[in-house]
């Protein structure tokens, strides 16, 4: 017997967050997300996206045992562009199409109730959270902004209906490749033809007086990416906050224009999944000393975002940012790159990598039901 029970409390919503470690329990491949961070995500006392998003959460028991989990969102901004569809995300569960049934019955159900015509996802609130399901690389250690399930999980849901939407790929790749005479002259002409300059860093500091526009000019960039929630001047408050405090700076890189406005971006951090993986979720009393460690052990580089403002696009923009990052991972001695997550039907940005001598690592796919 299968029963669903809304999280409504504190210690439901921590029984949320932790049902994932005991189901990866002994998974290699699984990197858990830090506690505290999933707590601000969820709670909508300090998530500032709930001021245009809706949300419940659903707990499944089997015989009296945990067997499963899933969020509902609404998110009102993105559905002005994209439709009336309510979005699943935090999906887990046991090997068992039953509970799956149970829980994306759930969402289904409140969606139809709140006048939603699909269900989407695995999504969450905007595209900072972690979104999309594993569907290939089920052998492969992910990046900490990435989802880890079991094979089982699309074979679930596309029992039940669920149909693929997007798919997002990732590529492995040396990052040490030498950067060609070439690019360098050529992006030498592109710099002064545009009156373009290419900001490094050395302390996160000296970041931050660029990062709203950054963020703004991010916004321009992925709006019309598949889902793309626009985010707000409080989420980018709070993304600031939360990131641009401990990031290590030789891997970020911004192209200004003459009123120092970001035009392009390329945001890359050391390693950090086998880190996360020992402090299993937790900050304290010891997690954060595997994190702090990570961030300056260089060996393997995960690239997080990268885009250029639309108004600047084919242009060649995007060749000054990757050169940069390209002399920092041979400056620091980088051997492996794993790049972001990118939609296949964004043809522009998957090609870059068709520049480099790549490998597949990871496809994630987000799936979708007319209600």
């Amino acid at each position: 017997m299968i029963e669903l029970k809304k999280v409504e409390t504190k210690s439901q919503l921590k029984t949320f967050i932790h049902f994932p470690f005991d189901l990866f329990k002994g998974n290699d491949f699984w990197v858990p997300p830090l506690n505290s961070s999933e707590f601000d995500t969820l709670d909508k006392n300090t998530n500032p996206a709930f001021e245009h998003c809706d949300a419940e959460y659903w707990l499944a028991y089997k015989d009296g045992k945990l067997a499963g989990r899933i969020a509902g969102i609404i998110n009102h901004l993105a559905n002005e562009k994209w439709g009336k569809k309510v979005r699943f995300g935090w999906i887990d569960f046991v090997d068992d199409v039953e509970v799956a049934q149970a829980l994306l019955g759930a969402v289904e159900e409140w969606g139809r109730s709140k006048g939603m015509s699909a269900i989407t996802g695995p999504l969450g609130f905007n595209d900072m959270d972690n979104e999309g399901m594993l569907v290939e690389g089920f052998d492969k250690l992910p990046t900490i902004s990435n989802i880890y399930n079991y094979p089982y999980y699309p074979q679930h849901l596309e029992t039940l209906g669920y149909h693929r939407e997007e798919d997002w790929l990732q590529f492995k790749f040396n990052a040490s490749q030498p950067v060609p005479e070439k690019m360098e002259r050529i992006n030498k002409l592109i710099a002064e033809k545009y009156n373009l300059r290419v900001l490094t860093f050395k302390h996160s500091k000296d970041i931050l007086p660029y990062a709203e526009s950054f963020f703004h000019t991010l916004n321009a960039a992925f709006a019309g990416l598949y889902g793309y929630s626009q985010l707000t001047e409080r989420e980018i408050a709070s993304l600031i906050k939360q990131y641009f405090s401990f990031v290590n700076p030789d891997f970020i890189c911004f192209v200004v224009d003459e009123k120092d406005n970001v035009v392009a971006f390329g945001v890359s951090m050391p390693t950090l999944s086998e880190a996360f993986q020992k402090a299993k979720g937790k900050l304290f009393p010891f997690g954060f000393i595997h994190i702090l460690r990570a961030l300056h052990k260089t060996d393997a580089i995960d690239l997080y975002l990268n885009g250029v403002h639309p108004d600047w696009q084919k242009r060649g923009i995007h060749s000054l940012y990757y050169v940069e990052m390209n002399k920092a991972y041979i400056r620091n001695h980088v051997k492996v790159a794993i790049s972001n997550q990118q939609l296949e039907s964004n043809v522009q940005a998957v090609g870059v990598w068709n520049h480099y001598d790549k490998e597949p690592y990871i496809r994630r796919r987000c799936y979708s039901k007319d209600l």
